[in-house]
């Protein structure tokens, strides 16, 4: 107890020394008036979904990174779509998230405790931690304040980092977002939890240069991994799931770091963190072990990622309902 309360003290005055408070303008705190309860309320109503439905620890997780990437952690994401505009959450990289309705829940359990006060985006981001915790990983400080944005287009999604992108494409946009190359090989161990549909990496399996035959294979996926994902998914299936991490994909851990190595990261994007000599090294590093280290970096990662583009003070609303604006 006394290591982990050292770790999220250290973890606090790094994001202090690195982000700055005026520049933050997130606070620890922030609900100690108006809502003291609130990490209390997300953490049971996060036990309980999670209890009926582990995998979606890692849709949680998934989304929160989703929403950060999108206009910033403003809980757009979250907002349906309307007549005129299709929102974020309908374009073809998050309509495999459905965990929706999940955050409805706690949205609407926090509203009855404390009305008009959590922020969605807030919400978000301790659901994405708790999912981390309650899946046997890391926990961190969950800096607060964040607003919530009233504008989501399906189109601004191109900004999210796609399962086919090379090693330039994924450092290319994740600088854009004020994130390292090491948040980078992190937060994509990230992987460790949840499935994917087939769509997401099918091409490696049957059409990775447009050839379409069984010999058009992405040469950097292991052939006997290729044969196995073969049984499940076929060049045009858009349903099936399978397990990023196979065999631990409820658990948070370093086996993602252990199977890249071994051609087994299941998107192109997993493979690409082997042409470069850091990202190489740090898999190949945890790969080893060194879970409590991955932990305390992807820990950090977390709230790096967390404080990208914030609304804060007046700028957009706290919602009443997450898939609405006001």
């Amino acid at each position: 107890m006394a290591s982990r309360t050292l770790f999220l003290c250290s973890l606090q005055v790094a994001f202090v020394i690195l982000f700055g408070l005026a520049e933050a303008q997130l606070q620890l705190n922030f609900y100690s008036k108006t809502c003291p309860n609130v990490e209390d309320i997300v953490r049971k109503e996060m036990s309980e979904i999670l209890s009926i439905a582990p995998s979606l620890a890692g849709p949680i997780l998934r989304m929160h990174f989703h929403d950060c990437f999108v206009r910033g952690c403003d809980g757009s994401v979250l907002i349906d779509s309307t007549k005129n505009n299709t929102a974020e959450k309908d374009a073809p990289p998050n309509q495999t998230l459905r965990v929706f309705n999940a955050l409805e829940r706690i949205k609407r359990k926090l509203e009855k405790a404390c009305p008009d006060t959590v922020s969605c985006a807030d919400l978000l981001a301790i659901a994405a931690r708790d999912a981390v915790l309650l899946s046997k990983g890391p926990t961190w400080p969950v800096w607060l304040g964040r607003r919530d944005g009233r504008v989501s287009m399906a189109k601004e999604t191109k900004q999210l980092p796609p399962p086919t992108a090379n090693f330039t494409q994924l450092t290319q946009m994740f600088g854009a977002k004020g994130l390292s190359i090491k948040d980078l090989v992190v937060l994509s161990a990230g992987h460790t939890i949840g499935t994917s549909h087939c769509q997401s990496f099918s091409d490696r399996l049957y059409n990775f240069t447009g050839k379409v035959n069984l010999n058009d294979i992405d040469p950097l996926l292991d052939t006997q991994y290729i044969s196995r994902l073969r049984t499940r998914c076929t060049l045009t299936d858009n349903t099936t799931i399978v397990e990023m991490d196979p065999g631990s994909f409820k658990t948070f851990d370093t086996s993602y770091y252990k199977l890249v190595p071994k051609g087994r990261g299941l998107f192109h994007s997993d493979a690409s963190l082997l042409a470069n000599s850091f990202t190489k090294d740090y898999v190949f590093k945890h790969a080893n072990g060194l879970q409590s280290e991955f932990f305390q970096d992807f820990a950090a990662s977390m709230i790096n990622m967390g404080n990208v583009q914030v609304l804060t003070g007046n700028q957009g609303e706290i919602r009443k309902k997450c898939y609405v604006v006001n």
